[in-house]
């Protein structure tokens, strides 16, 4: 069983396509004030249909498939005329620059976006809700800790999802007399259909006798782990035990994906360093006229099998530490250029040299300092898991984890950034990659990278 998440998607999808091919049938209506003849829409259908994907690239960019989608009504509009108007650019420039297929539609473009724009976001607030929702399951959620109570908030709070969560039960309370008794006819009396359990918990051994029989009432069990990385894109860290790992995660190499993935690397990482070398000279200049100081600096970071790299990056300290804290008396602070480089995510450009040499790639789990690793290894249960896999410039954690610390000291928020990198490792492949892709080129021009 799914929560909707991505069949949300989906249907969105195909929504999104049919509500466009309609818009281009309608904008030729109003054109030619006559139905268009099968003859004409299909010469206008062609090239727009090209437009589509690329449009459909643009609202997935801008997030307008990521589930929550449809209960953030109040921001749609903004999002929506936003990605118009990139769309609008997109359309200008393959027709007008790239005349492949002999029609220039100034009009019917210009009809077309204001059309589409109109049905796509009626689509989005009212048709999807009338065609897709449907009346949610009753169900217990059985588990423990401050996961369950995050994942009955969500579930019960929000609209998109087939659950209703009647009721929470603690399973530290599970050797209490005739509990489960309780828990068995309440999931009778309340018409309960689905029950959510964290079946790697301590003590759910005991429970499982107990609740047996409910299988022939027709109940669906499901594993609480499966359903809160369905919805958060996360791993439940605290709920982790070592059968978890042994489970989903290898450190055995994926020979297709591996080879495919270098092979993106190299060819990827050329093309934006030769790019990339037309903001050298301006940068080089932006740092000598802020302090005169060196333009890169060289620091070591943990990559793959805890091997130690070195890797280049613009420098926006006013010196290079090498991540020692506390072992350089001299004053350290982010340098005015530097914090722009930072900002943009320009400091990491010399990066790509690391991931045409292997030490990095570009997505993956982003590295940390030696220093760092050594502290939350200590601290943190199976951090150094995150170090199987070869690093990256951009990751799962990078575009959805939001309190990223910043080469200091903060365990707390390295824990959950560890969640979204086991996440990442265990359903790591060429779509997920491609995901973060996507959204990365949205943090870039955003410039929200940091």
């Amino acid at each position: 069983m799914s929560l909707n998440k991505r069949k949300e998607g989906l249907v969105l999808l195909l929504g999104d396509i049919a509500f466009l091919a309609v818009s281009l049938w309608l904008s030729l209506l109003i054109r030619y004030a006559t139905p268009p003849s099968r003859e004409l829409f299909l010469t206008h259908l062609l090239p727009f249909s090209l437009l589509f994907v690329a449009w459909v690239a643009v609202f997935y960019i801008a997030g307008l498939y990521d589930k929550h989608t449809t209960i953030l009504q109040s921001r749609l509009p903004g999002i929506l005329a936003a990605s118009q108007l990139v769309n609008a650019a997109v359309a200008v420039v393959f027709f007008y620059f790239v005349p492949l297929f002999g029609i220039t539609p100034k009009t019917i473009l210009f009809i077309y976006l204001v059309v589409s724009s109109a049905l796509v976001l009626f689509w989005r607030m009212y048709g999807y809700f009338a065609l897709g929702r449907k009346v949610p399951e009753n169900a217990i959620l059985i588990g423990s800790g401050d996961e369950m109570k995050e994942l009955m908030a969500e579930v019960n709070g929000n609209p998109i999802y087939n659950l209703s969560f009647v009721s929470s039960v603690d399973l530290s309370r599970a050797d209490e007399e005739g509990f489960w008794r309780e828990v068995v006819s309440r999931a009778y009396s309340e018409g309960v259909s689905v029950i959510v359990i964290d079946l790697a918990h301590d003590s759910v051994e005991p429970v499982l006798p107990h609740l047996y029989n409910l299988i022939f009432s027709g109940i669906t069990f499901i594993d609480l782990h499966k359903i809160y990385e369905d919805i958060f894109d996360r791993v439940p860290l605290s709920l982790l035990r070592y059968n978890w790992f042994l489970e989903n995660v290898s450190g055995k190499p994926r020979t297709a994906y591996d080879a495919l993935k270098r092979l993106m690397d190299v060819l990827a990482s050329f093309a934006l360093f030769a790019l990339s070398l037309v903001a050298y000279p301006f940068v080089w200049i932006a740092i000598k006229l802020d302090d005169g100081g060196p333009l890169f600096i060289s620091q070591e970071r943990v990559g793959e099998n805890n091997k130690v790299v070195k890797i280049l990056k613009f420098r926006s300290m006013s010196h290079d530490d090498k991540g020692e804290y506390g072992t350089d008396t001299r004053p350290n602070k982010i340098t005015k250029v530097g914090a722009f480089l930072r900002k943009s995510r320009l400091d990491e450009l010399p990066q790509l040299v690391n991931v045409l040499k292997g030490d990095l790639s570009l997505i993956g789990p982003r590295p940390e300092l030696p220093a760092l690793v050594k502290r939350y290894t200590e601290e943190i249960p199976y951090y150094n898991v995150r170090h199987l896999i070869k690093p990256g410039l951009s990751g799962w954690a990078q575009i959805y984890h939001d309190a990223h610390p910043h080469h200091e000291v903060a365990t707390e928020e390295t824990k959950e950034k560890l969640s979204y990198d086991l996440y990442y490792i265990k359903n790591r492949g060429l779509l997920l990659d491609l995901k973060i892709a996507l959204r990365t080129v949205k943090t870039l021009l955003s410039i929200a990278g940091r």
